[in-house]
Order: C-alpha cells, then structure tokens, then sequence
C-alpha cells in the first residue's frame, strides 16, 4: 500500500480529549477518529489491526473447537426478562423502543440469546458439548466513556459460550478456552496474566480475568500477586490474612466520650488523639438500592465496594450524600460511629471485630468516643471481609506475601453453572431420560480495547512499538526522496519483492521533507523500517531499523526479503 493512495491522518498536536497515552497515539497516529462520548471511527490502519488481532482470535477458537455463528445485536427485552437480568443489570444497558412500543435492548454480551437459541434447538446430551462465538458490535452506556477504546460505549467484542451436560465435563471445556486465550495473547505479542475476578452482573460460581501488565497509568485495574505461589486476583476479588496482626490490649476499658474539635478525617483524628489508624474504626455510611447501611473498617484500610455489593446483593451501591448520612447518626459527615447507630444494618470487617478499646465517632458533632468494644458497645448485623487487599500482608493459600501491579483486562472467562439455564429453562434429556440444565460458560476478548492495550504497554516517547502480529503493516519503506527516479524505482522494487513474499508493506511516497516521514513512522510503529537514501544506495545498499531499537544496519538490495524476514523472525 502506498501512503498516497491510502488514509492516515496523522497530527501535531496532542489531542485534549486523550488522558491515557495510548488514546493519544492511535488519535495522533490517526489510527481513530471520535464520533461521539465513547464512539469511534476505525480509520483504515485501524481496521487492519483489528482485522489482524480477529483472525488471530478466529484461528485459536477454531481450533479450540468452537463454531462461529453471529447473533443479533438487538433483543427484545423479555428475553432478558426471563433470565432476570433486565432488572438487575443496571444503567448500562442501551435500551429503546420501536414504533409498536416494543422494549429493547442494544446487546451488551449475549448469554441470554444464546441460551434461548438452545434452549429451542438442543434437546439431547448426544448434541452436546457444544462452543459457540461470535466476533460482533457490543453496546454499553458507560456513566463516564473515557480513555479511548478502552472504555466505549460502542465496541467490538468476541463473546463465546459453552453448553455441557456436567461439571466435569465443562472444566474440559473451560480449560480449553484457557488454553486458547493464553495462545492468543501469545500470537498478538502480549504476555497476560490470569486473574481471579468478580463475577459482577454477569453471575455464576466464578470467573478469571485475563490481565496485561503496564507500567503506566493506563493500568486501570490493581492486581494482587503472591510472591511465592501462583495466586493472582484483581483488587475487587482479592483476599489476605494479616501478616502482622497489630497488638491486642490486655482489658476492656470503660466507654469514654471526648471532644475532637476540627477533627473528621482519619488523618486529624489520629493525629489529634496521637493514635495509630490501626485503633480506629471507621465508620462508612452508603446506600445500597437506595437503602442506608453502615460499613465498619479499619481506620487503615479501605473499603472495596464489590465485596459489600455482593454480600448485600444489591444491585446498585452508592456513597450517602451528606443529607443521609446526617438523617442517619444525627451528626454532620465525619463523626459516624456504629455506637447507638439504630435501624441500619452494620456490616463489619472481620479485622474490626479484633480490635480492643477502639475508637470511633460518637454521632456527635466534633465528638469521638473511646474504648469502643464489640458485643458490649454495638452489635454488627454480619462480619465478613469489606475491604481491599494491599501488598504486604500474607497470602490466603500459602505463607508468602502480597505484591501488587497495575494492569489492563483484555479478556474474561465465566463459569456461569446454570444460573441461565435454569432461569429460562433451557433443558436437555441425559442419557437415562431425564431433564437436566445445561451447565454454561462464557469467555469474552476485547477486540478493540486489546489493541489499545498493547499501545499502553509497547511505546515509547515517539510513538506506538506494535507488537508485529497485529501491527497494520510489517514494514515500512521510506524513499528520502521519492521524486527521484532512483529513490522510487528502487523502493518499488523492495516492495514488489516482499508482497510476493507474503510481507505487507507501506510505501511512504508523500512528497515530504525526511524528518516528517521520520516523525510519522515513529508514531504510528510499524515493526520494520526501510530508509533508502543516496548514501546506502551508493553502496548498493538501504537501511534496515527494527522500531524498538535505536540500531539501525545496513542491508544489500539483493538481500533485503531475507534480511528482514530474519530480523522479523527475532522480533516480538
């Protein structure tokens, strides 16, 4: 392909709209262009690259045994009805009405449909196991669409669902999805990690997430790693135990009211009462489906909202305003405490109920109160785990330590167990005649987001490193000056030797000063770069720079499709 005769846009400027880098390099680069909040356009060397990293997902998951099919993205609402997910799947469903005044929904992912297909199709064990995908447009309403491609309202997904008679039997199943994501990421050039993950609105037992490490502040999830065995969780599902539990006092000392004056925060409390945040409870007041609940936690921790979602079964959860907060402990924001807290529910964290003569708020304005006991004191409605793990404390499976990285979800695998089967009652006979429920799961990769992960993680202060599998081109050739009949005739030739050799080229044959095609290839990162200038061609010779080094070497004409297929051979 010629520059001139293709579309890349390239620009100057840093884009204001781009936070992550990633975002900045595919809009500078001119790989997208924003139509709207979280909706873009896939500019021509954009789709190449998601035309590359699809195949790469087709190939795997066919030869993992899964059948492509392509289900509608519009859905009529009562099918999720019945498998009770209109009501619970909360503000990120797109939905809309026809001209008949029909509900419908814009497909976020697919469980429902798929499982209605076979639940009309499928009618015994001897039809399955059976692995359907599909690589199709995805729709969410993101309350805040930011960071690009990573975060849209409007993507490209590859979704896929397993249907098997049993357990066992889908663990095969589940593992070969494993397998085959882990061989795509390793084709794309991208090496992730598998998380354990919530399950979130999606359901089931469990779920894994498959999670590309970065060192920028593009890594929008914080994982948790042993340094010793192999357990790995994201912040939301992440556990511990405490590595060095904090001294217990001896006795229970007498309740005791004091004044704190300007004191609300952790930070002045502490510091006013020349305490450690160990010794203080905090007291969190939120509304969960609109209802007020209180959440106890240390006074050096924080709280992970997904854990006390889940164990309310809520399906929205959100920070009280101050109006409720102030109804609820009759004191201003700042000086809750669970002492006398009455018709709220209390959950508390385990780690709460060890702390001896705590301190807390007393409900009253710029009032704490000390020697605050369990049982004696208050009595929380429910003691279970409510907050994040941190780096530092003990592993739950072994005697090593957490470690934590930041990294970017590109792919999510769900045991969904029969949590859709059985709500819409989608049924096979087993080999002795009797009626039993599929047992399903679900996998998802990101087809537009990974992409932009990979930017995130392969970059450096010019522009995008593609890794070379999903690059939009492999090589670059760049004539210093294609209006010279040698400059051309000689990039026209490379060029029509490594096509016939199944390398996909760009020719840079803008009409443009050398230090702008040299500005434009750093950005948009093809792997190879071809530089033809009168100095190596008077040598018989061009030169040859992989994008992530700085080394550039210097390759005979009559050698050029070895050369780089070589250098393409050691390349990531």
């Amino acid at each position: 392909m010629r520059w001139t005769q293709t579309y890349i846009p390239t620009l100057r400027e840093v884009p204001s709209e781009a936070e992550l880098i990633s975002h900045r390099y595919l809009l500078r680069g001119g790989f997208i262009r924003k139509l709207a909040a979280g909706v873009y356009i896939y500019l021509p060397m954009m789709q190449r690259v998601i035309d590359k990293f699809a195949n790469i997902v087709r190939d795997e998951m066919n030869k993992a045994g899964a059948i492509e099919i392509t289900m509608p993205v519009l859905h009529p609402a009562e099918i999720w009805q019945m498998s009770g997910r209109y009501e619970t799947v909360g503000k990120e469903q797109m939905r809309l009405q026809d001209r008949h005044l029909h509900n419908l929904v814009l497909g976020g992912t697919h469980e429902e449909i798929v499982t209605y297909l076979l639940k009309g199709e499928v009618k015994s064990y001897k039809q399955l196991p059976l692995n359907l995908y599909q690589i199709q447009v995805k729709f969410r309403d993101e309350i805040r669409p930011r960071f690009g491609l990573m975060r849209g309202r409007e993507f490209i997904m590859k979704d896929a669902y397993t249907f098997d008679v049993d357990e066992n039997a889908f663990m095969v199943a589940y593992q070969k999805m494993v397998d085959a994501y882990f061989a795509i990421f390793r084709r794309a050039g991208l090496d992730t990690r598998k998380v354990e993950s919530d399950t979130g609105a999606m359901g089931g037992k469990a779920a894994h997430e498959f999670m590309l490490i970065v060192d920028t502040d593009g890594g929008e999830q914080t994982l948790i790693f042993c340094d010793h065995c192999d357990y790995a969780a994201n912040i939301e599902k992440a556990t511990y135990h405490e590595a060095s539990p904090p001294q217990i006092d001896a006795e229970i000392l007498p309740l005791k009211e004091v004044d704190t004056p300007h004191a609300s925060t952790i930070e002045e409390v502490t510091s006013f009462l020349k305490i450690d945040a160990k010794r203080l409870i905090k007291t969190l007041i939120y509304l969960a489906d609109k209802k007020p609940v209180a959440a106890l936690i240390r006074g050096d921790r924080e709280l992970n909202l997904i854990k006390l979602k889940n164990h309310l079964g809520a399906n929205e959860i959100d920070m009280a305003p101050a109006a409720i907060v102030e109804e609820v402990t009759e004191s201003p924001v700042g000086y809750a405490g669970p002492v006398g807290l009455k018709n709220i529910p209390i959950i508390a964290d385990p780690e709460v109920t060890r702390i001896r003569n705590a301190v807390t708020g007393a409900n009253k304005n710029e009032k704490h109160l000390l020697n605050v006991n369990i049982d004696r004191d208050f009595a929380p409605s429910a003691v279970v785990e409510i907050v994040n793990a941190v780096p530092g404390e003990g592993c739950p499976r072994c005697n090593g330590h957490l470690t934590s990285k930041r990294g970017i979800e590109v792919g999510n695998t769900f045991m969904l167990g029969t949590k859709y089967s059985v709500s819409m009652e989608a049924h096979f006979l087993d080999a002795e005649g009797k009626e039993r429920p599929f047992i399903m799961g679900s996998y998802g990769i990101g087809i537009t987001r990974t992409p932009q992960a990979a930017i995130e993680r392969y970059h450096d202060d010019k522009g995008i490193i593609w890794p070379k599998n999903i690059a939009p081109y492999l090589v670059e050739i760049i004539p210093l000056n294609y209006e010279k009949e040698e400059h051309k005739q000689v990039a026209e030739q490379i060029y029509q030797e490594l096509v016939s050799n199944g390398i996909d080229c760009l020719i840079d044959d803008r009409l443009e000063r050398a230090g702008v095609k040299f500005n434009d290839a750093d950005l948009i990162g093809i792997p190879v770069r071809l530089v033809i200038g009168d100095k190596s061609l008077k040598i018989g010779k061009l030169e040859m720079k992989y994008r992530g080094s700085n080394e550039m070497e210097q390759v005979a004409l009559g050698n050029v499709v070895a050369a780089v297929k070589g250098l393409l051979e050691r390349i990531n």
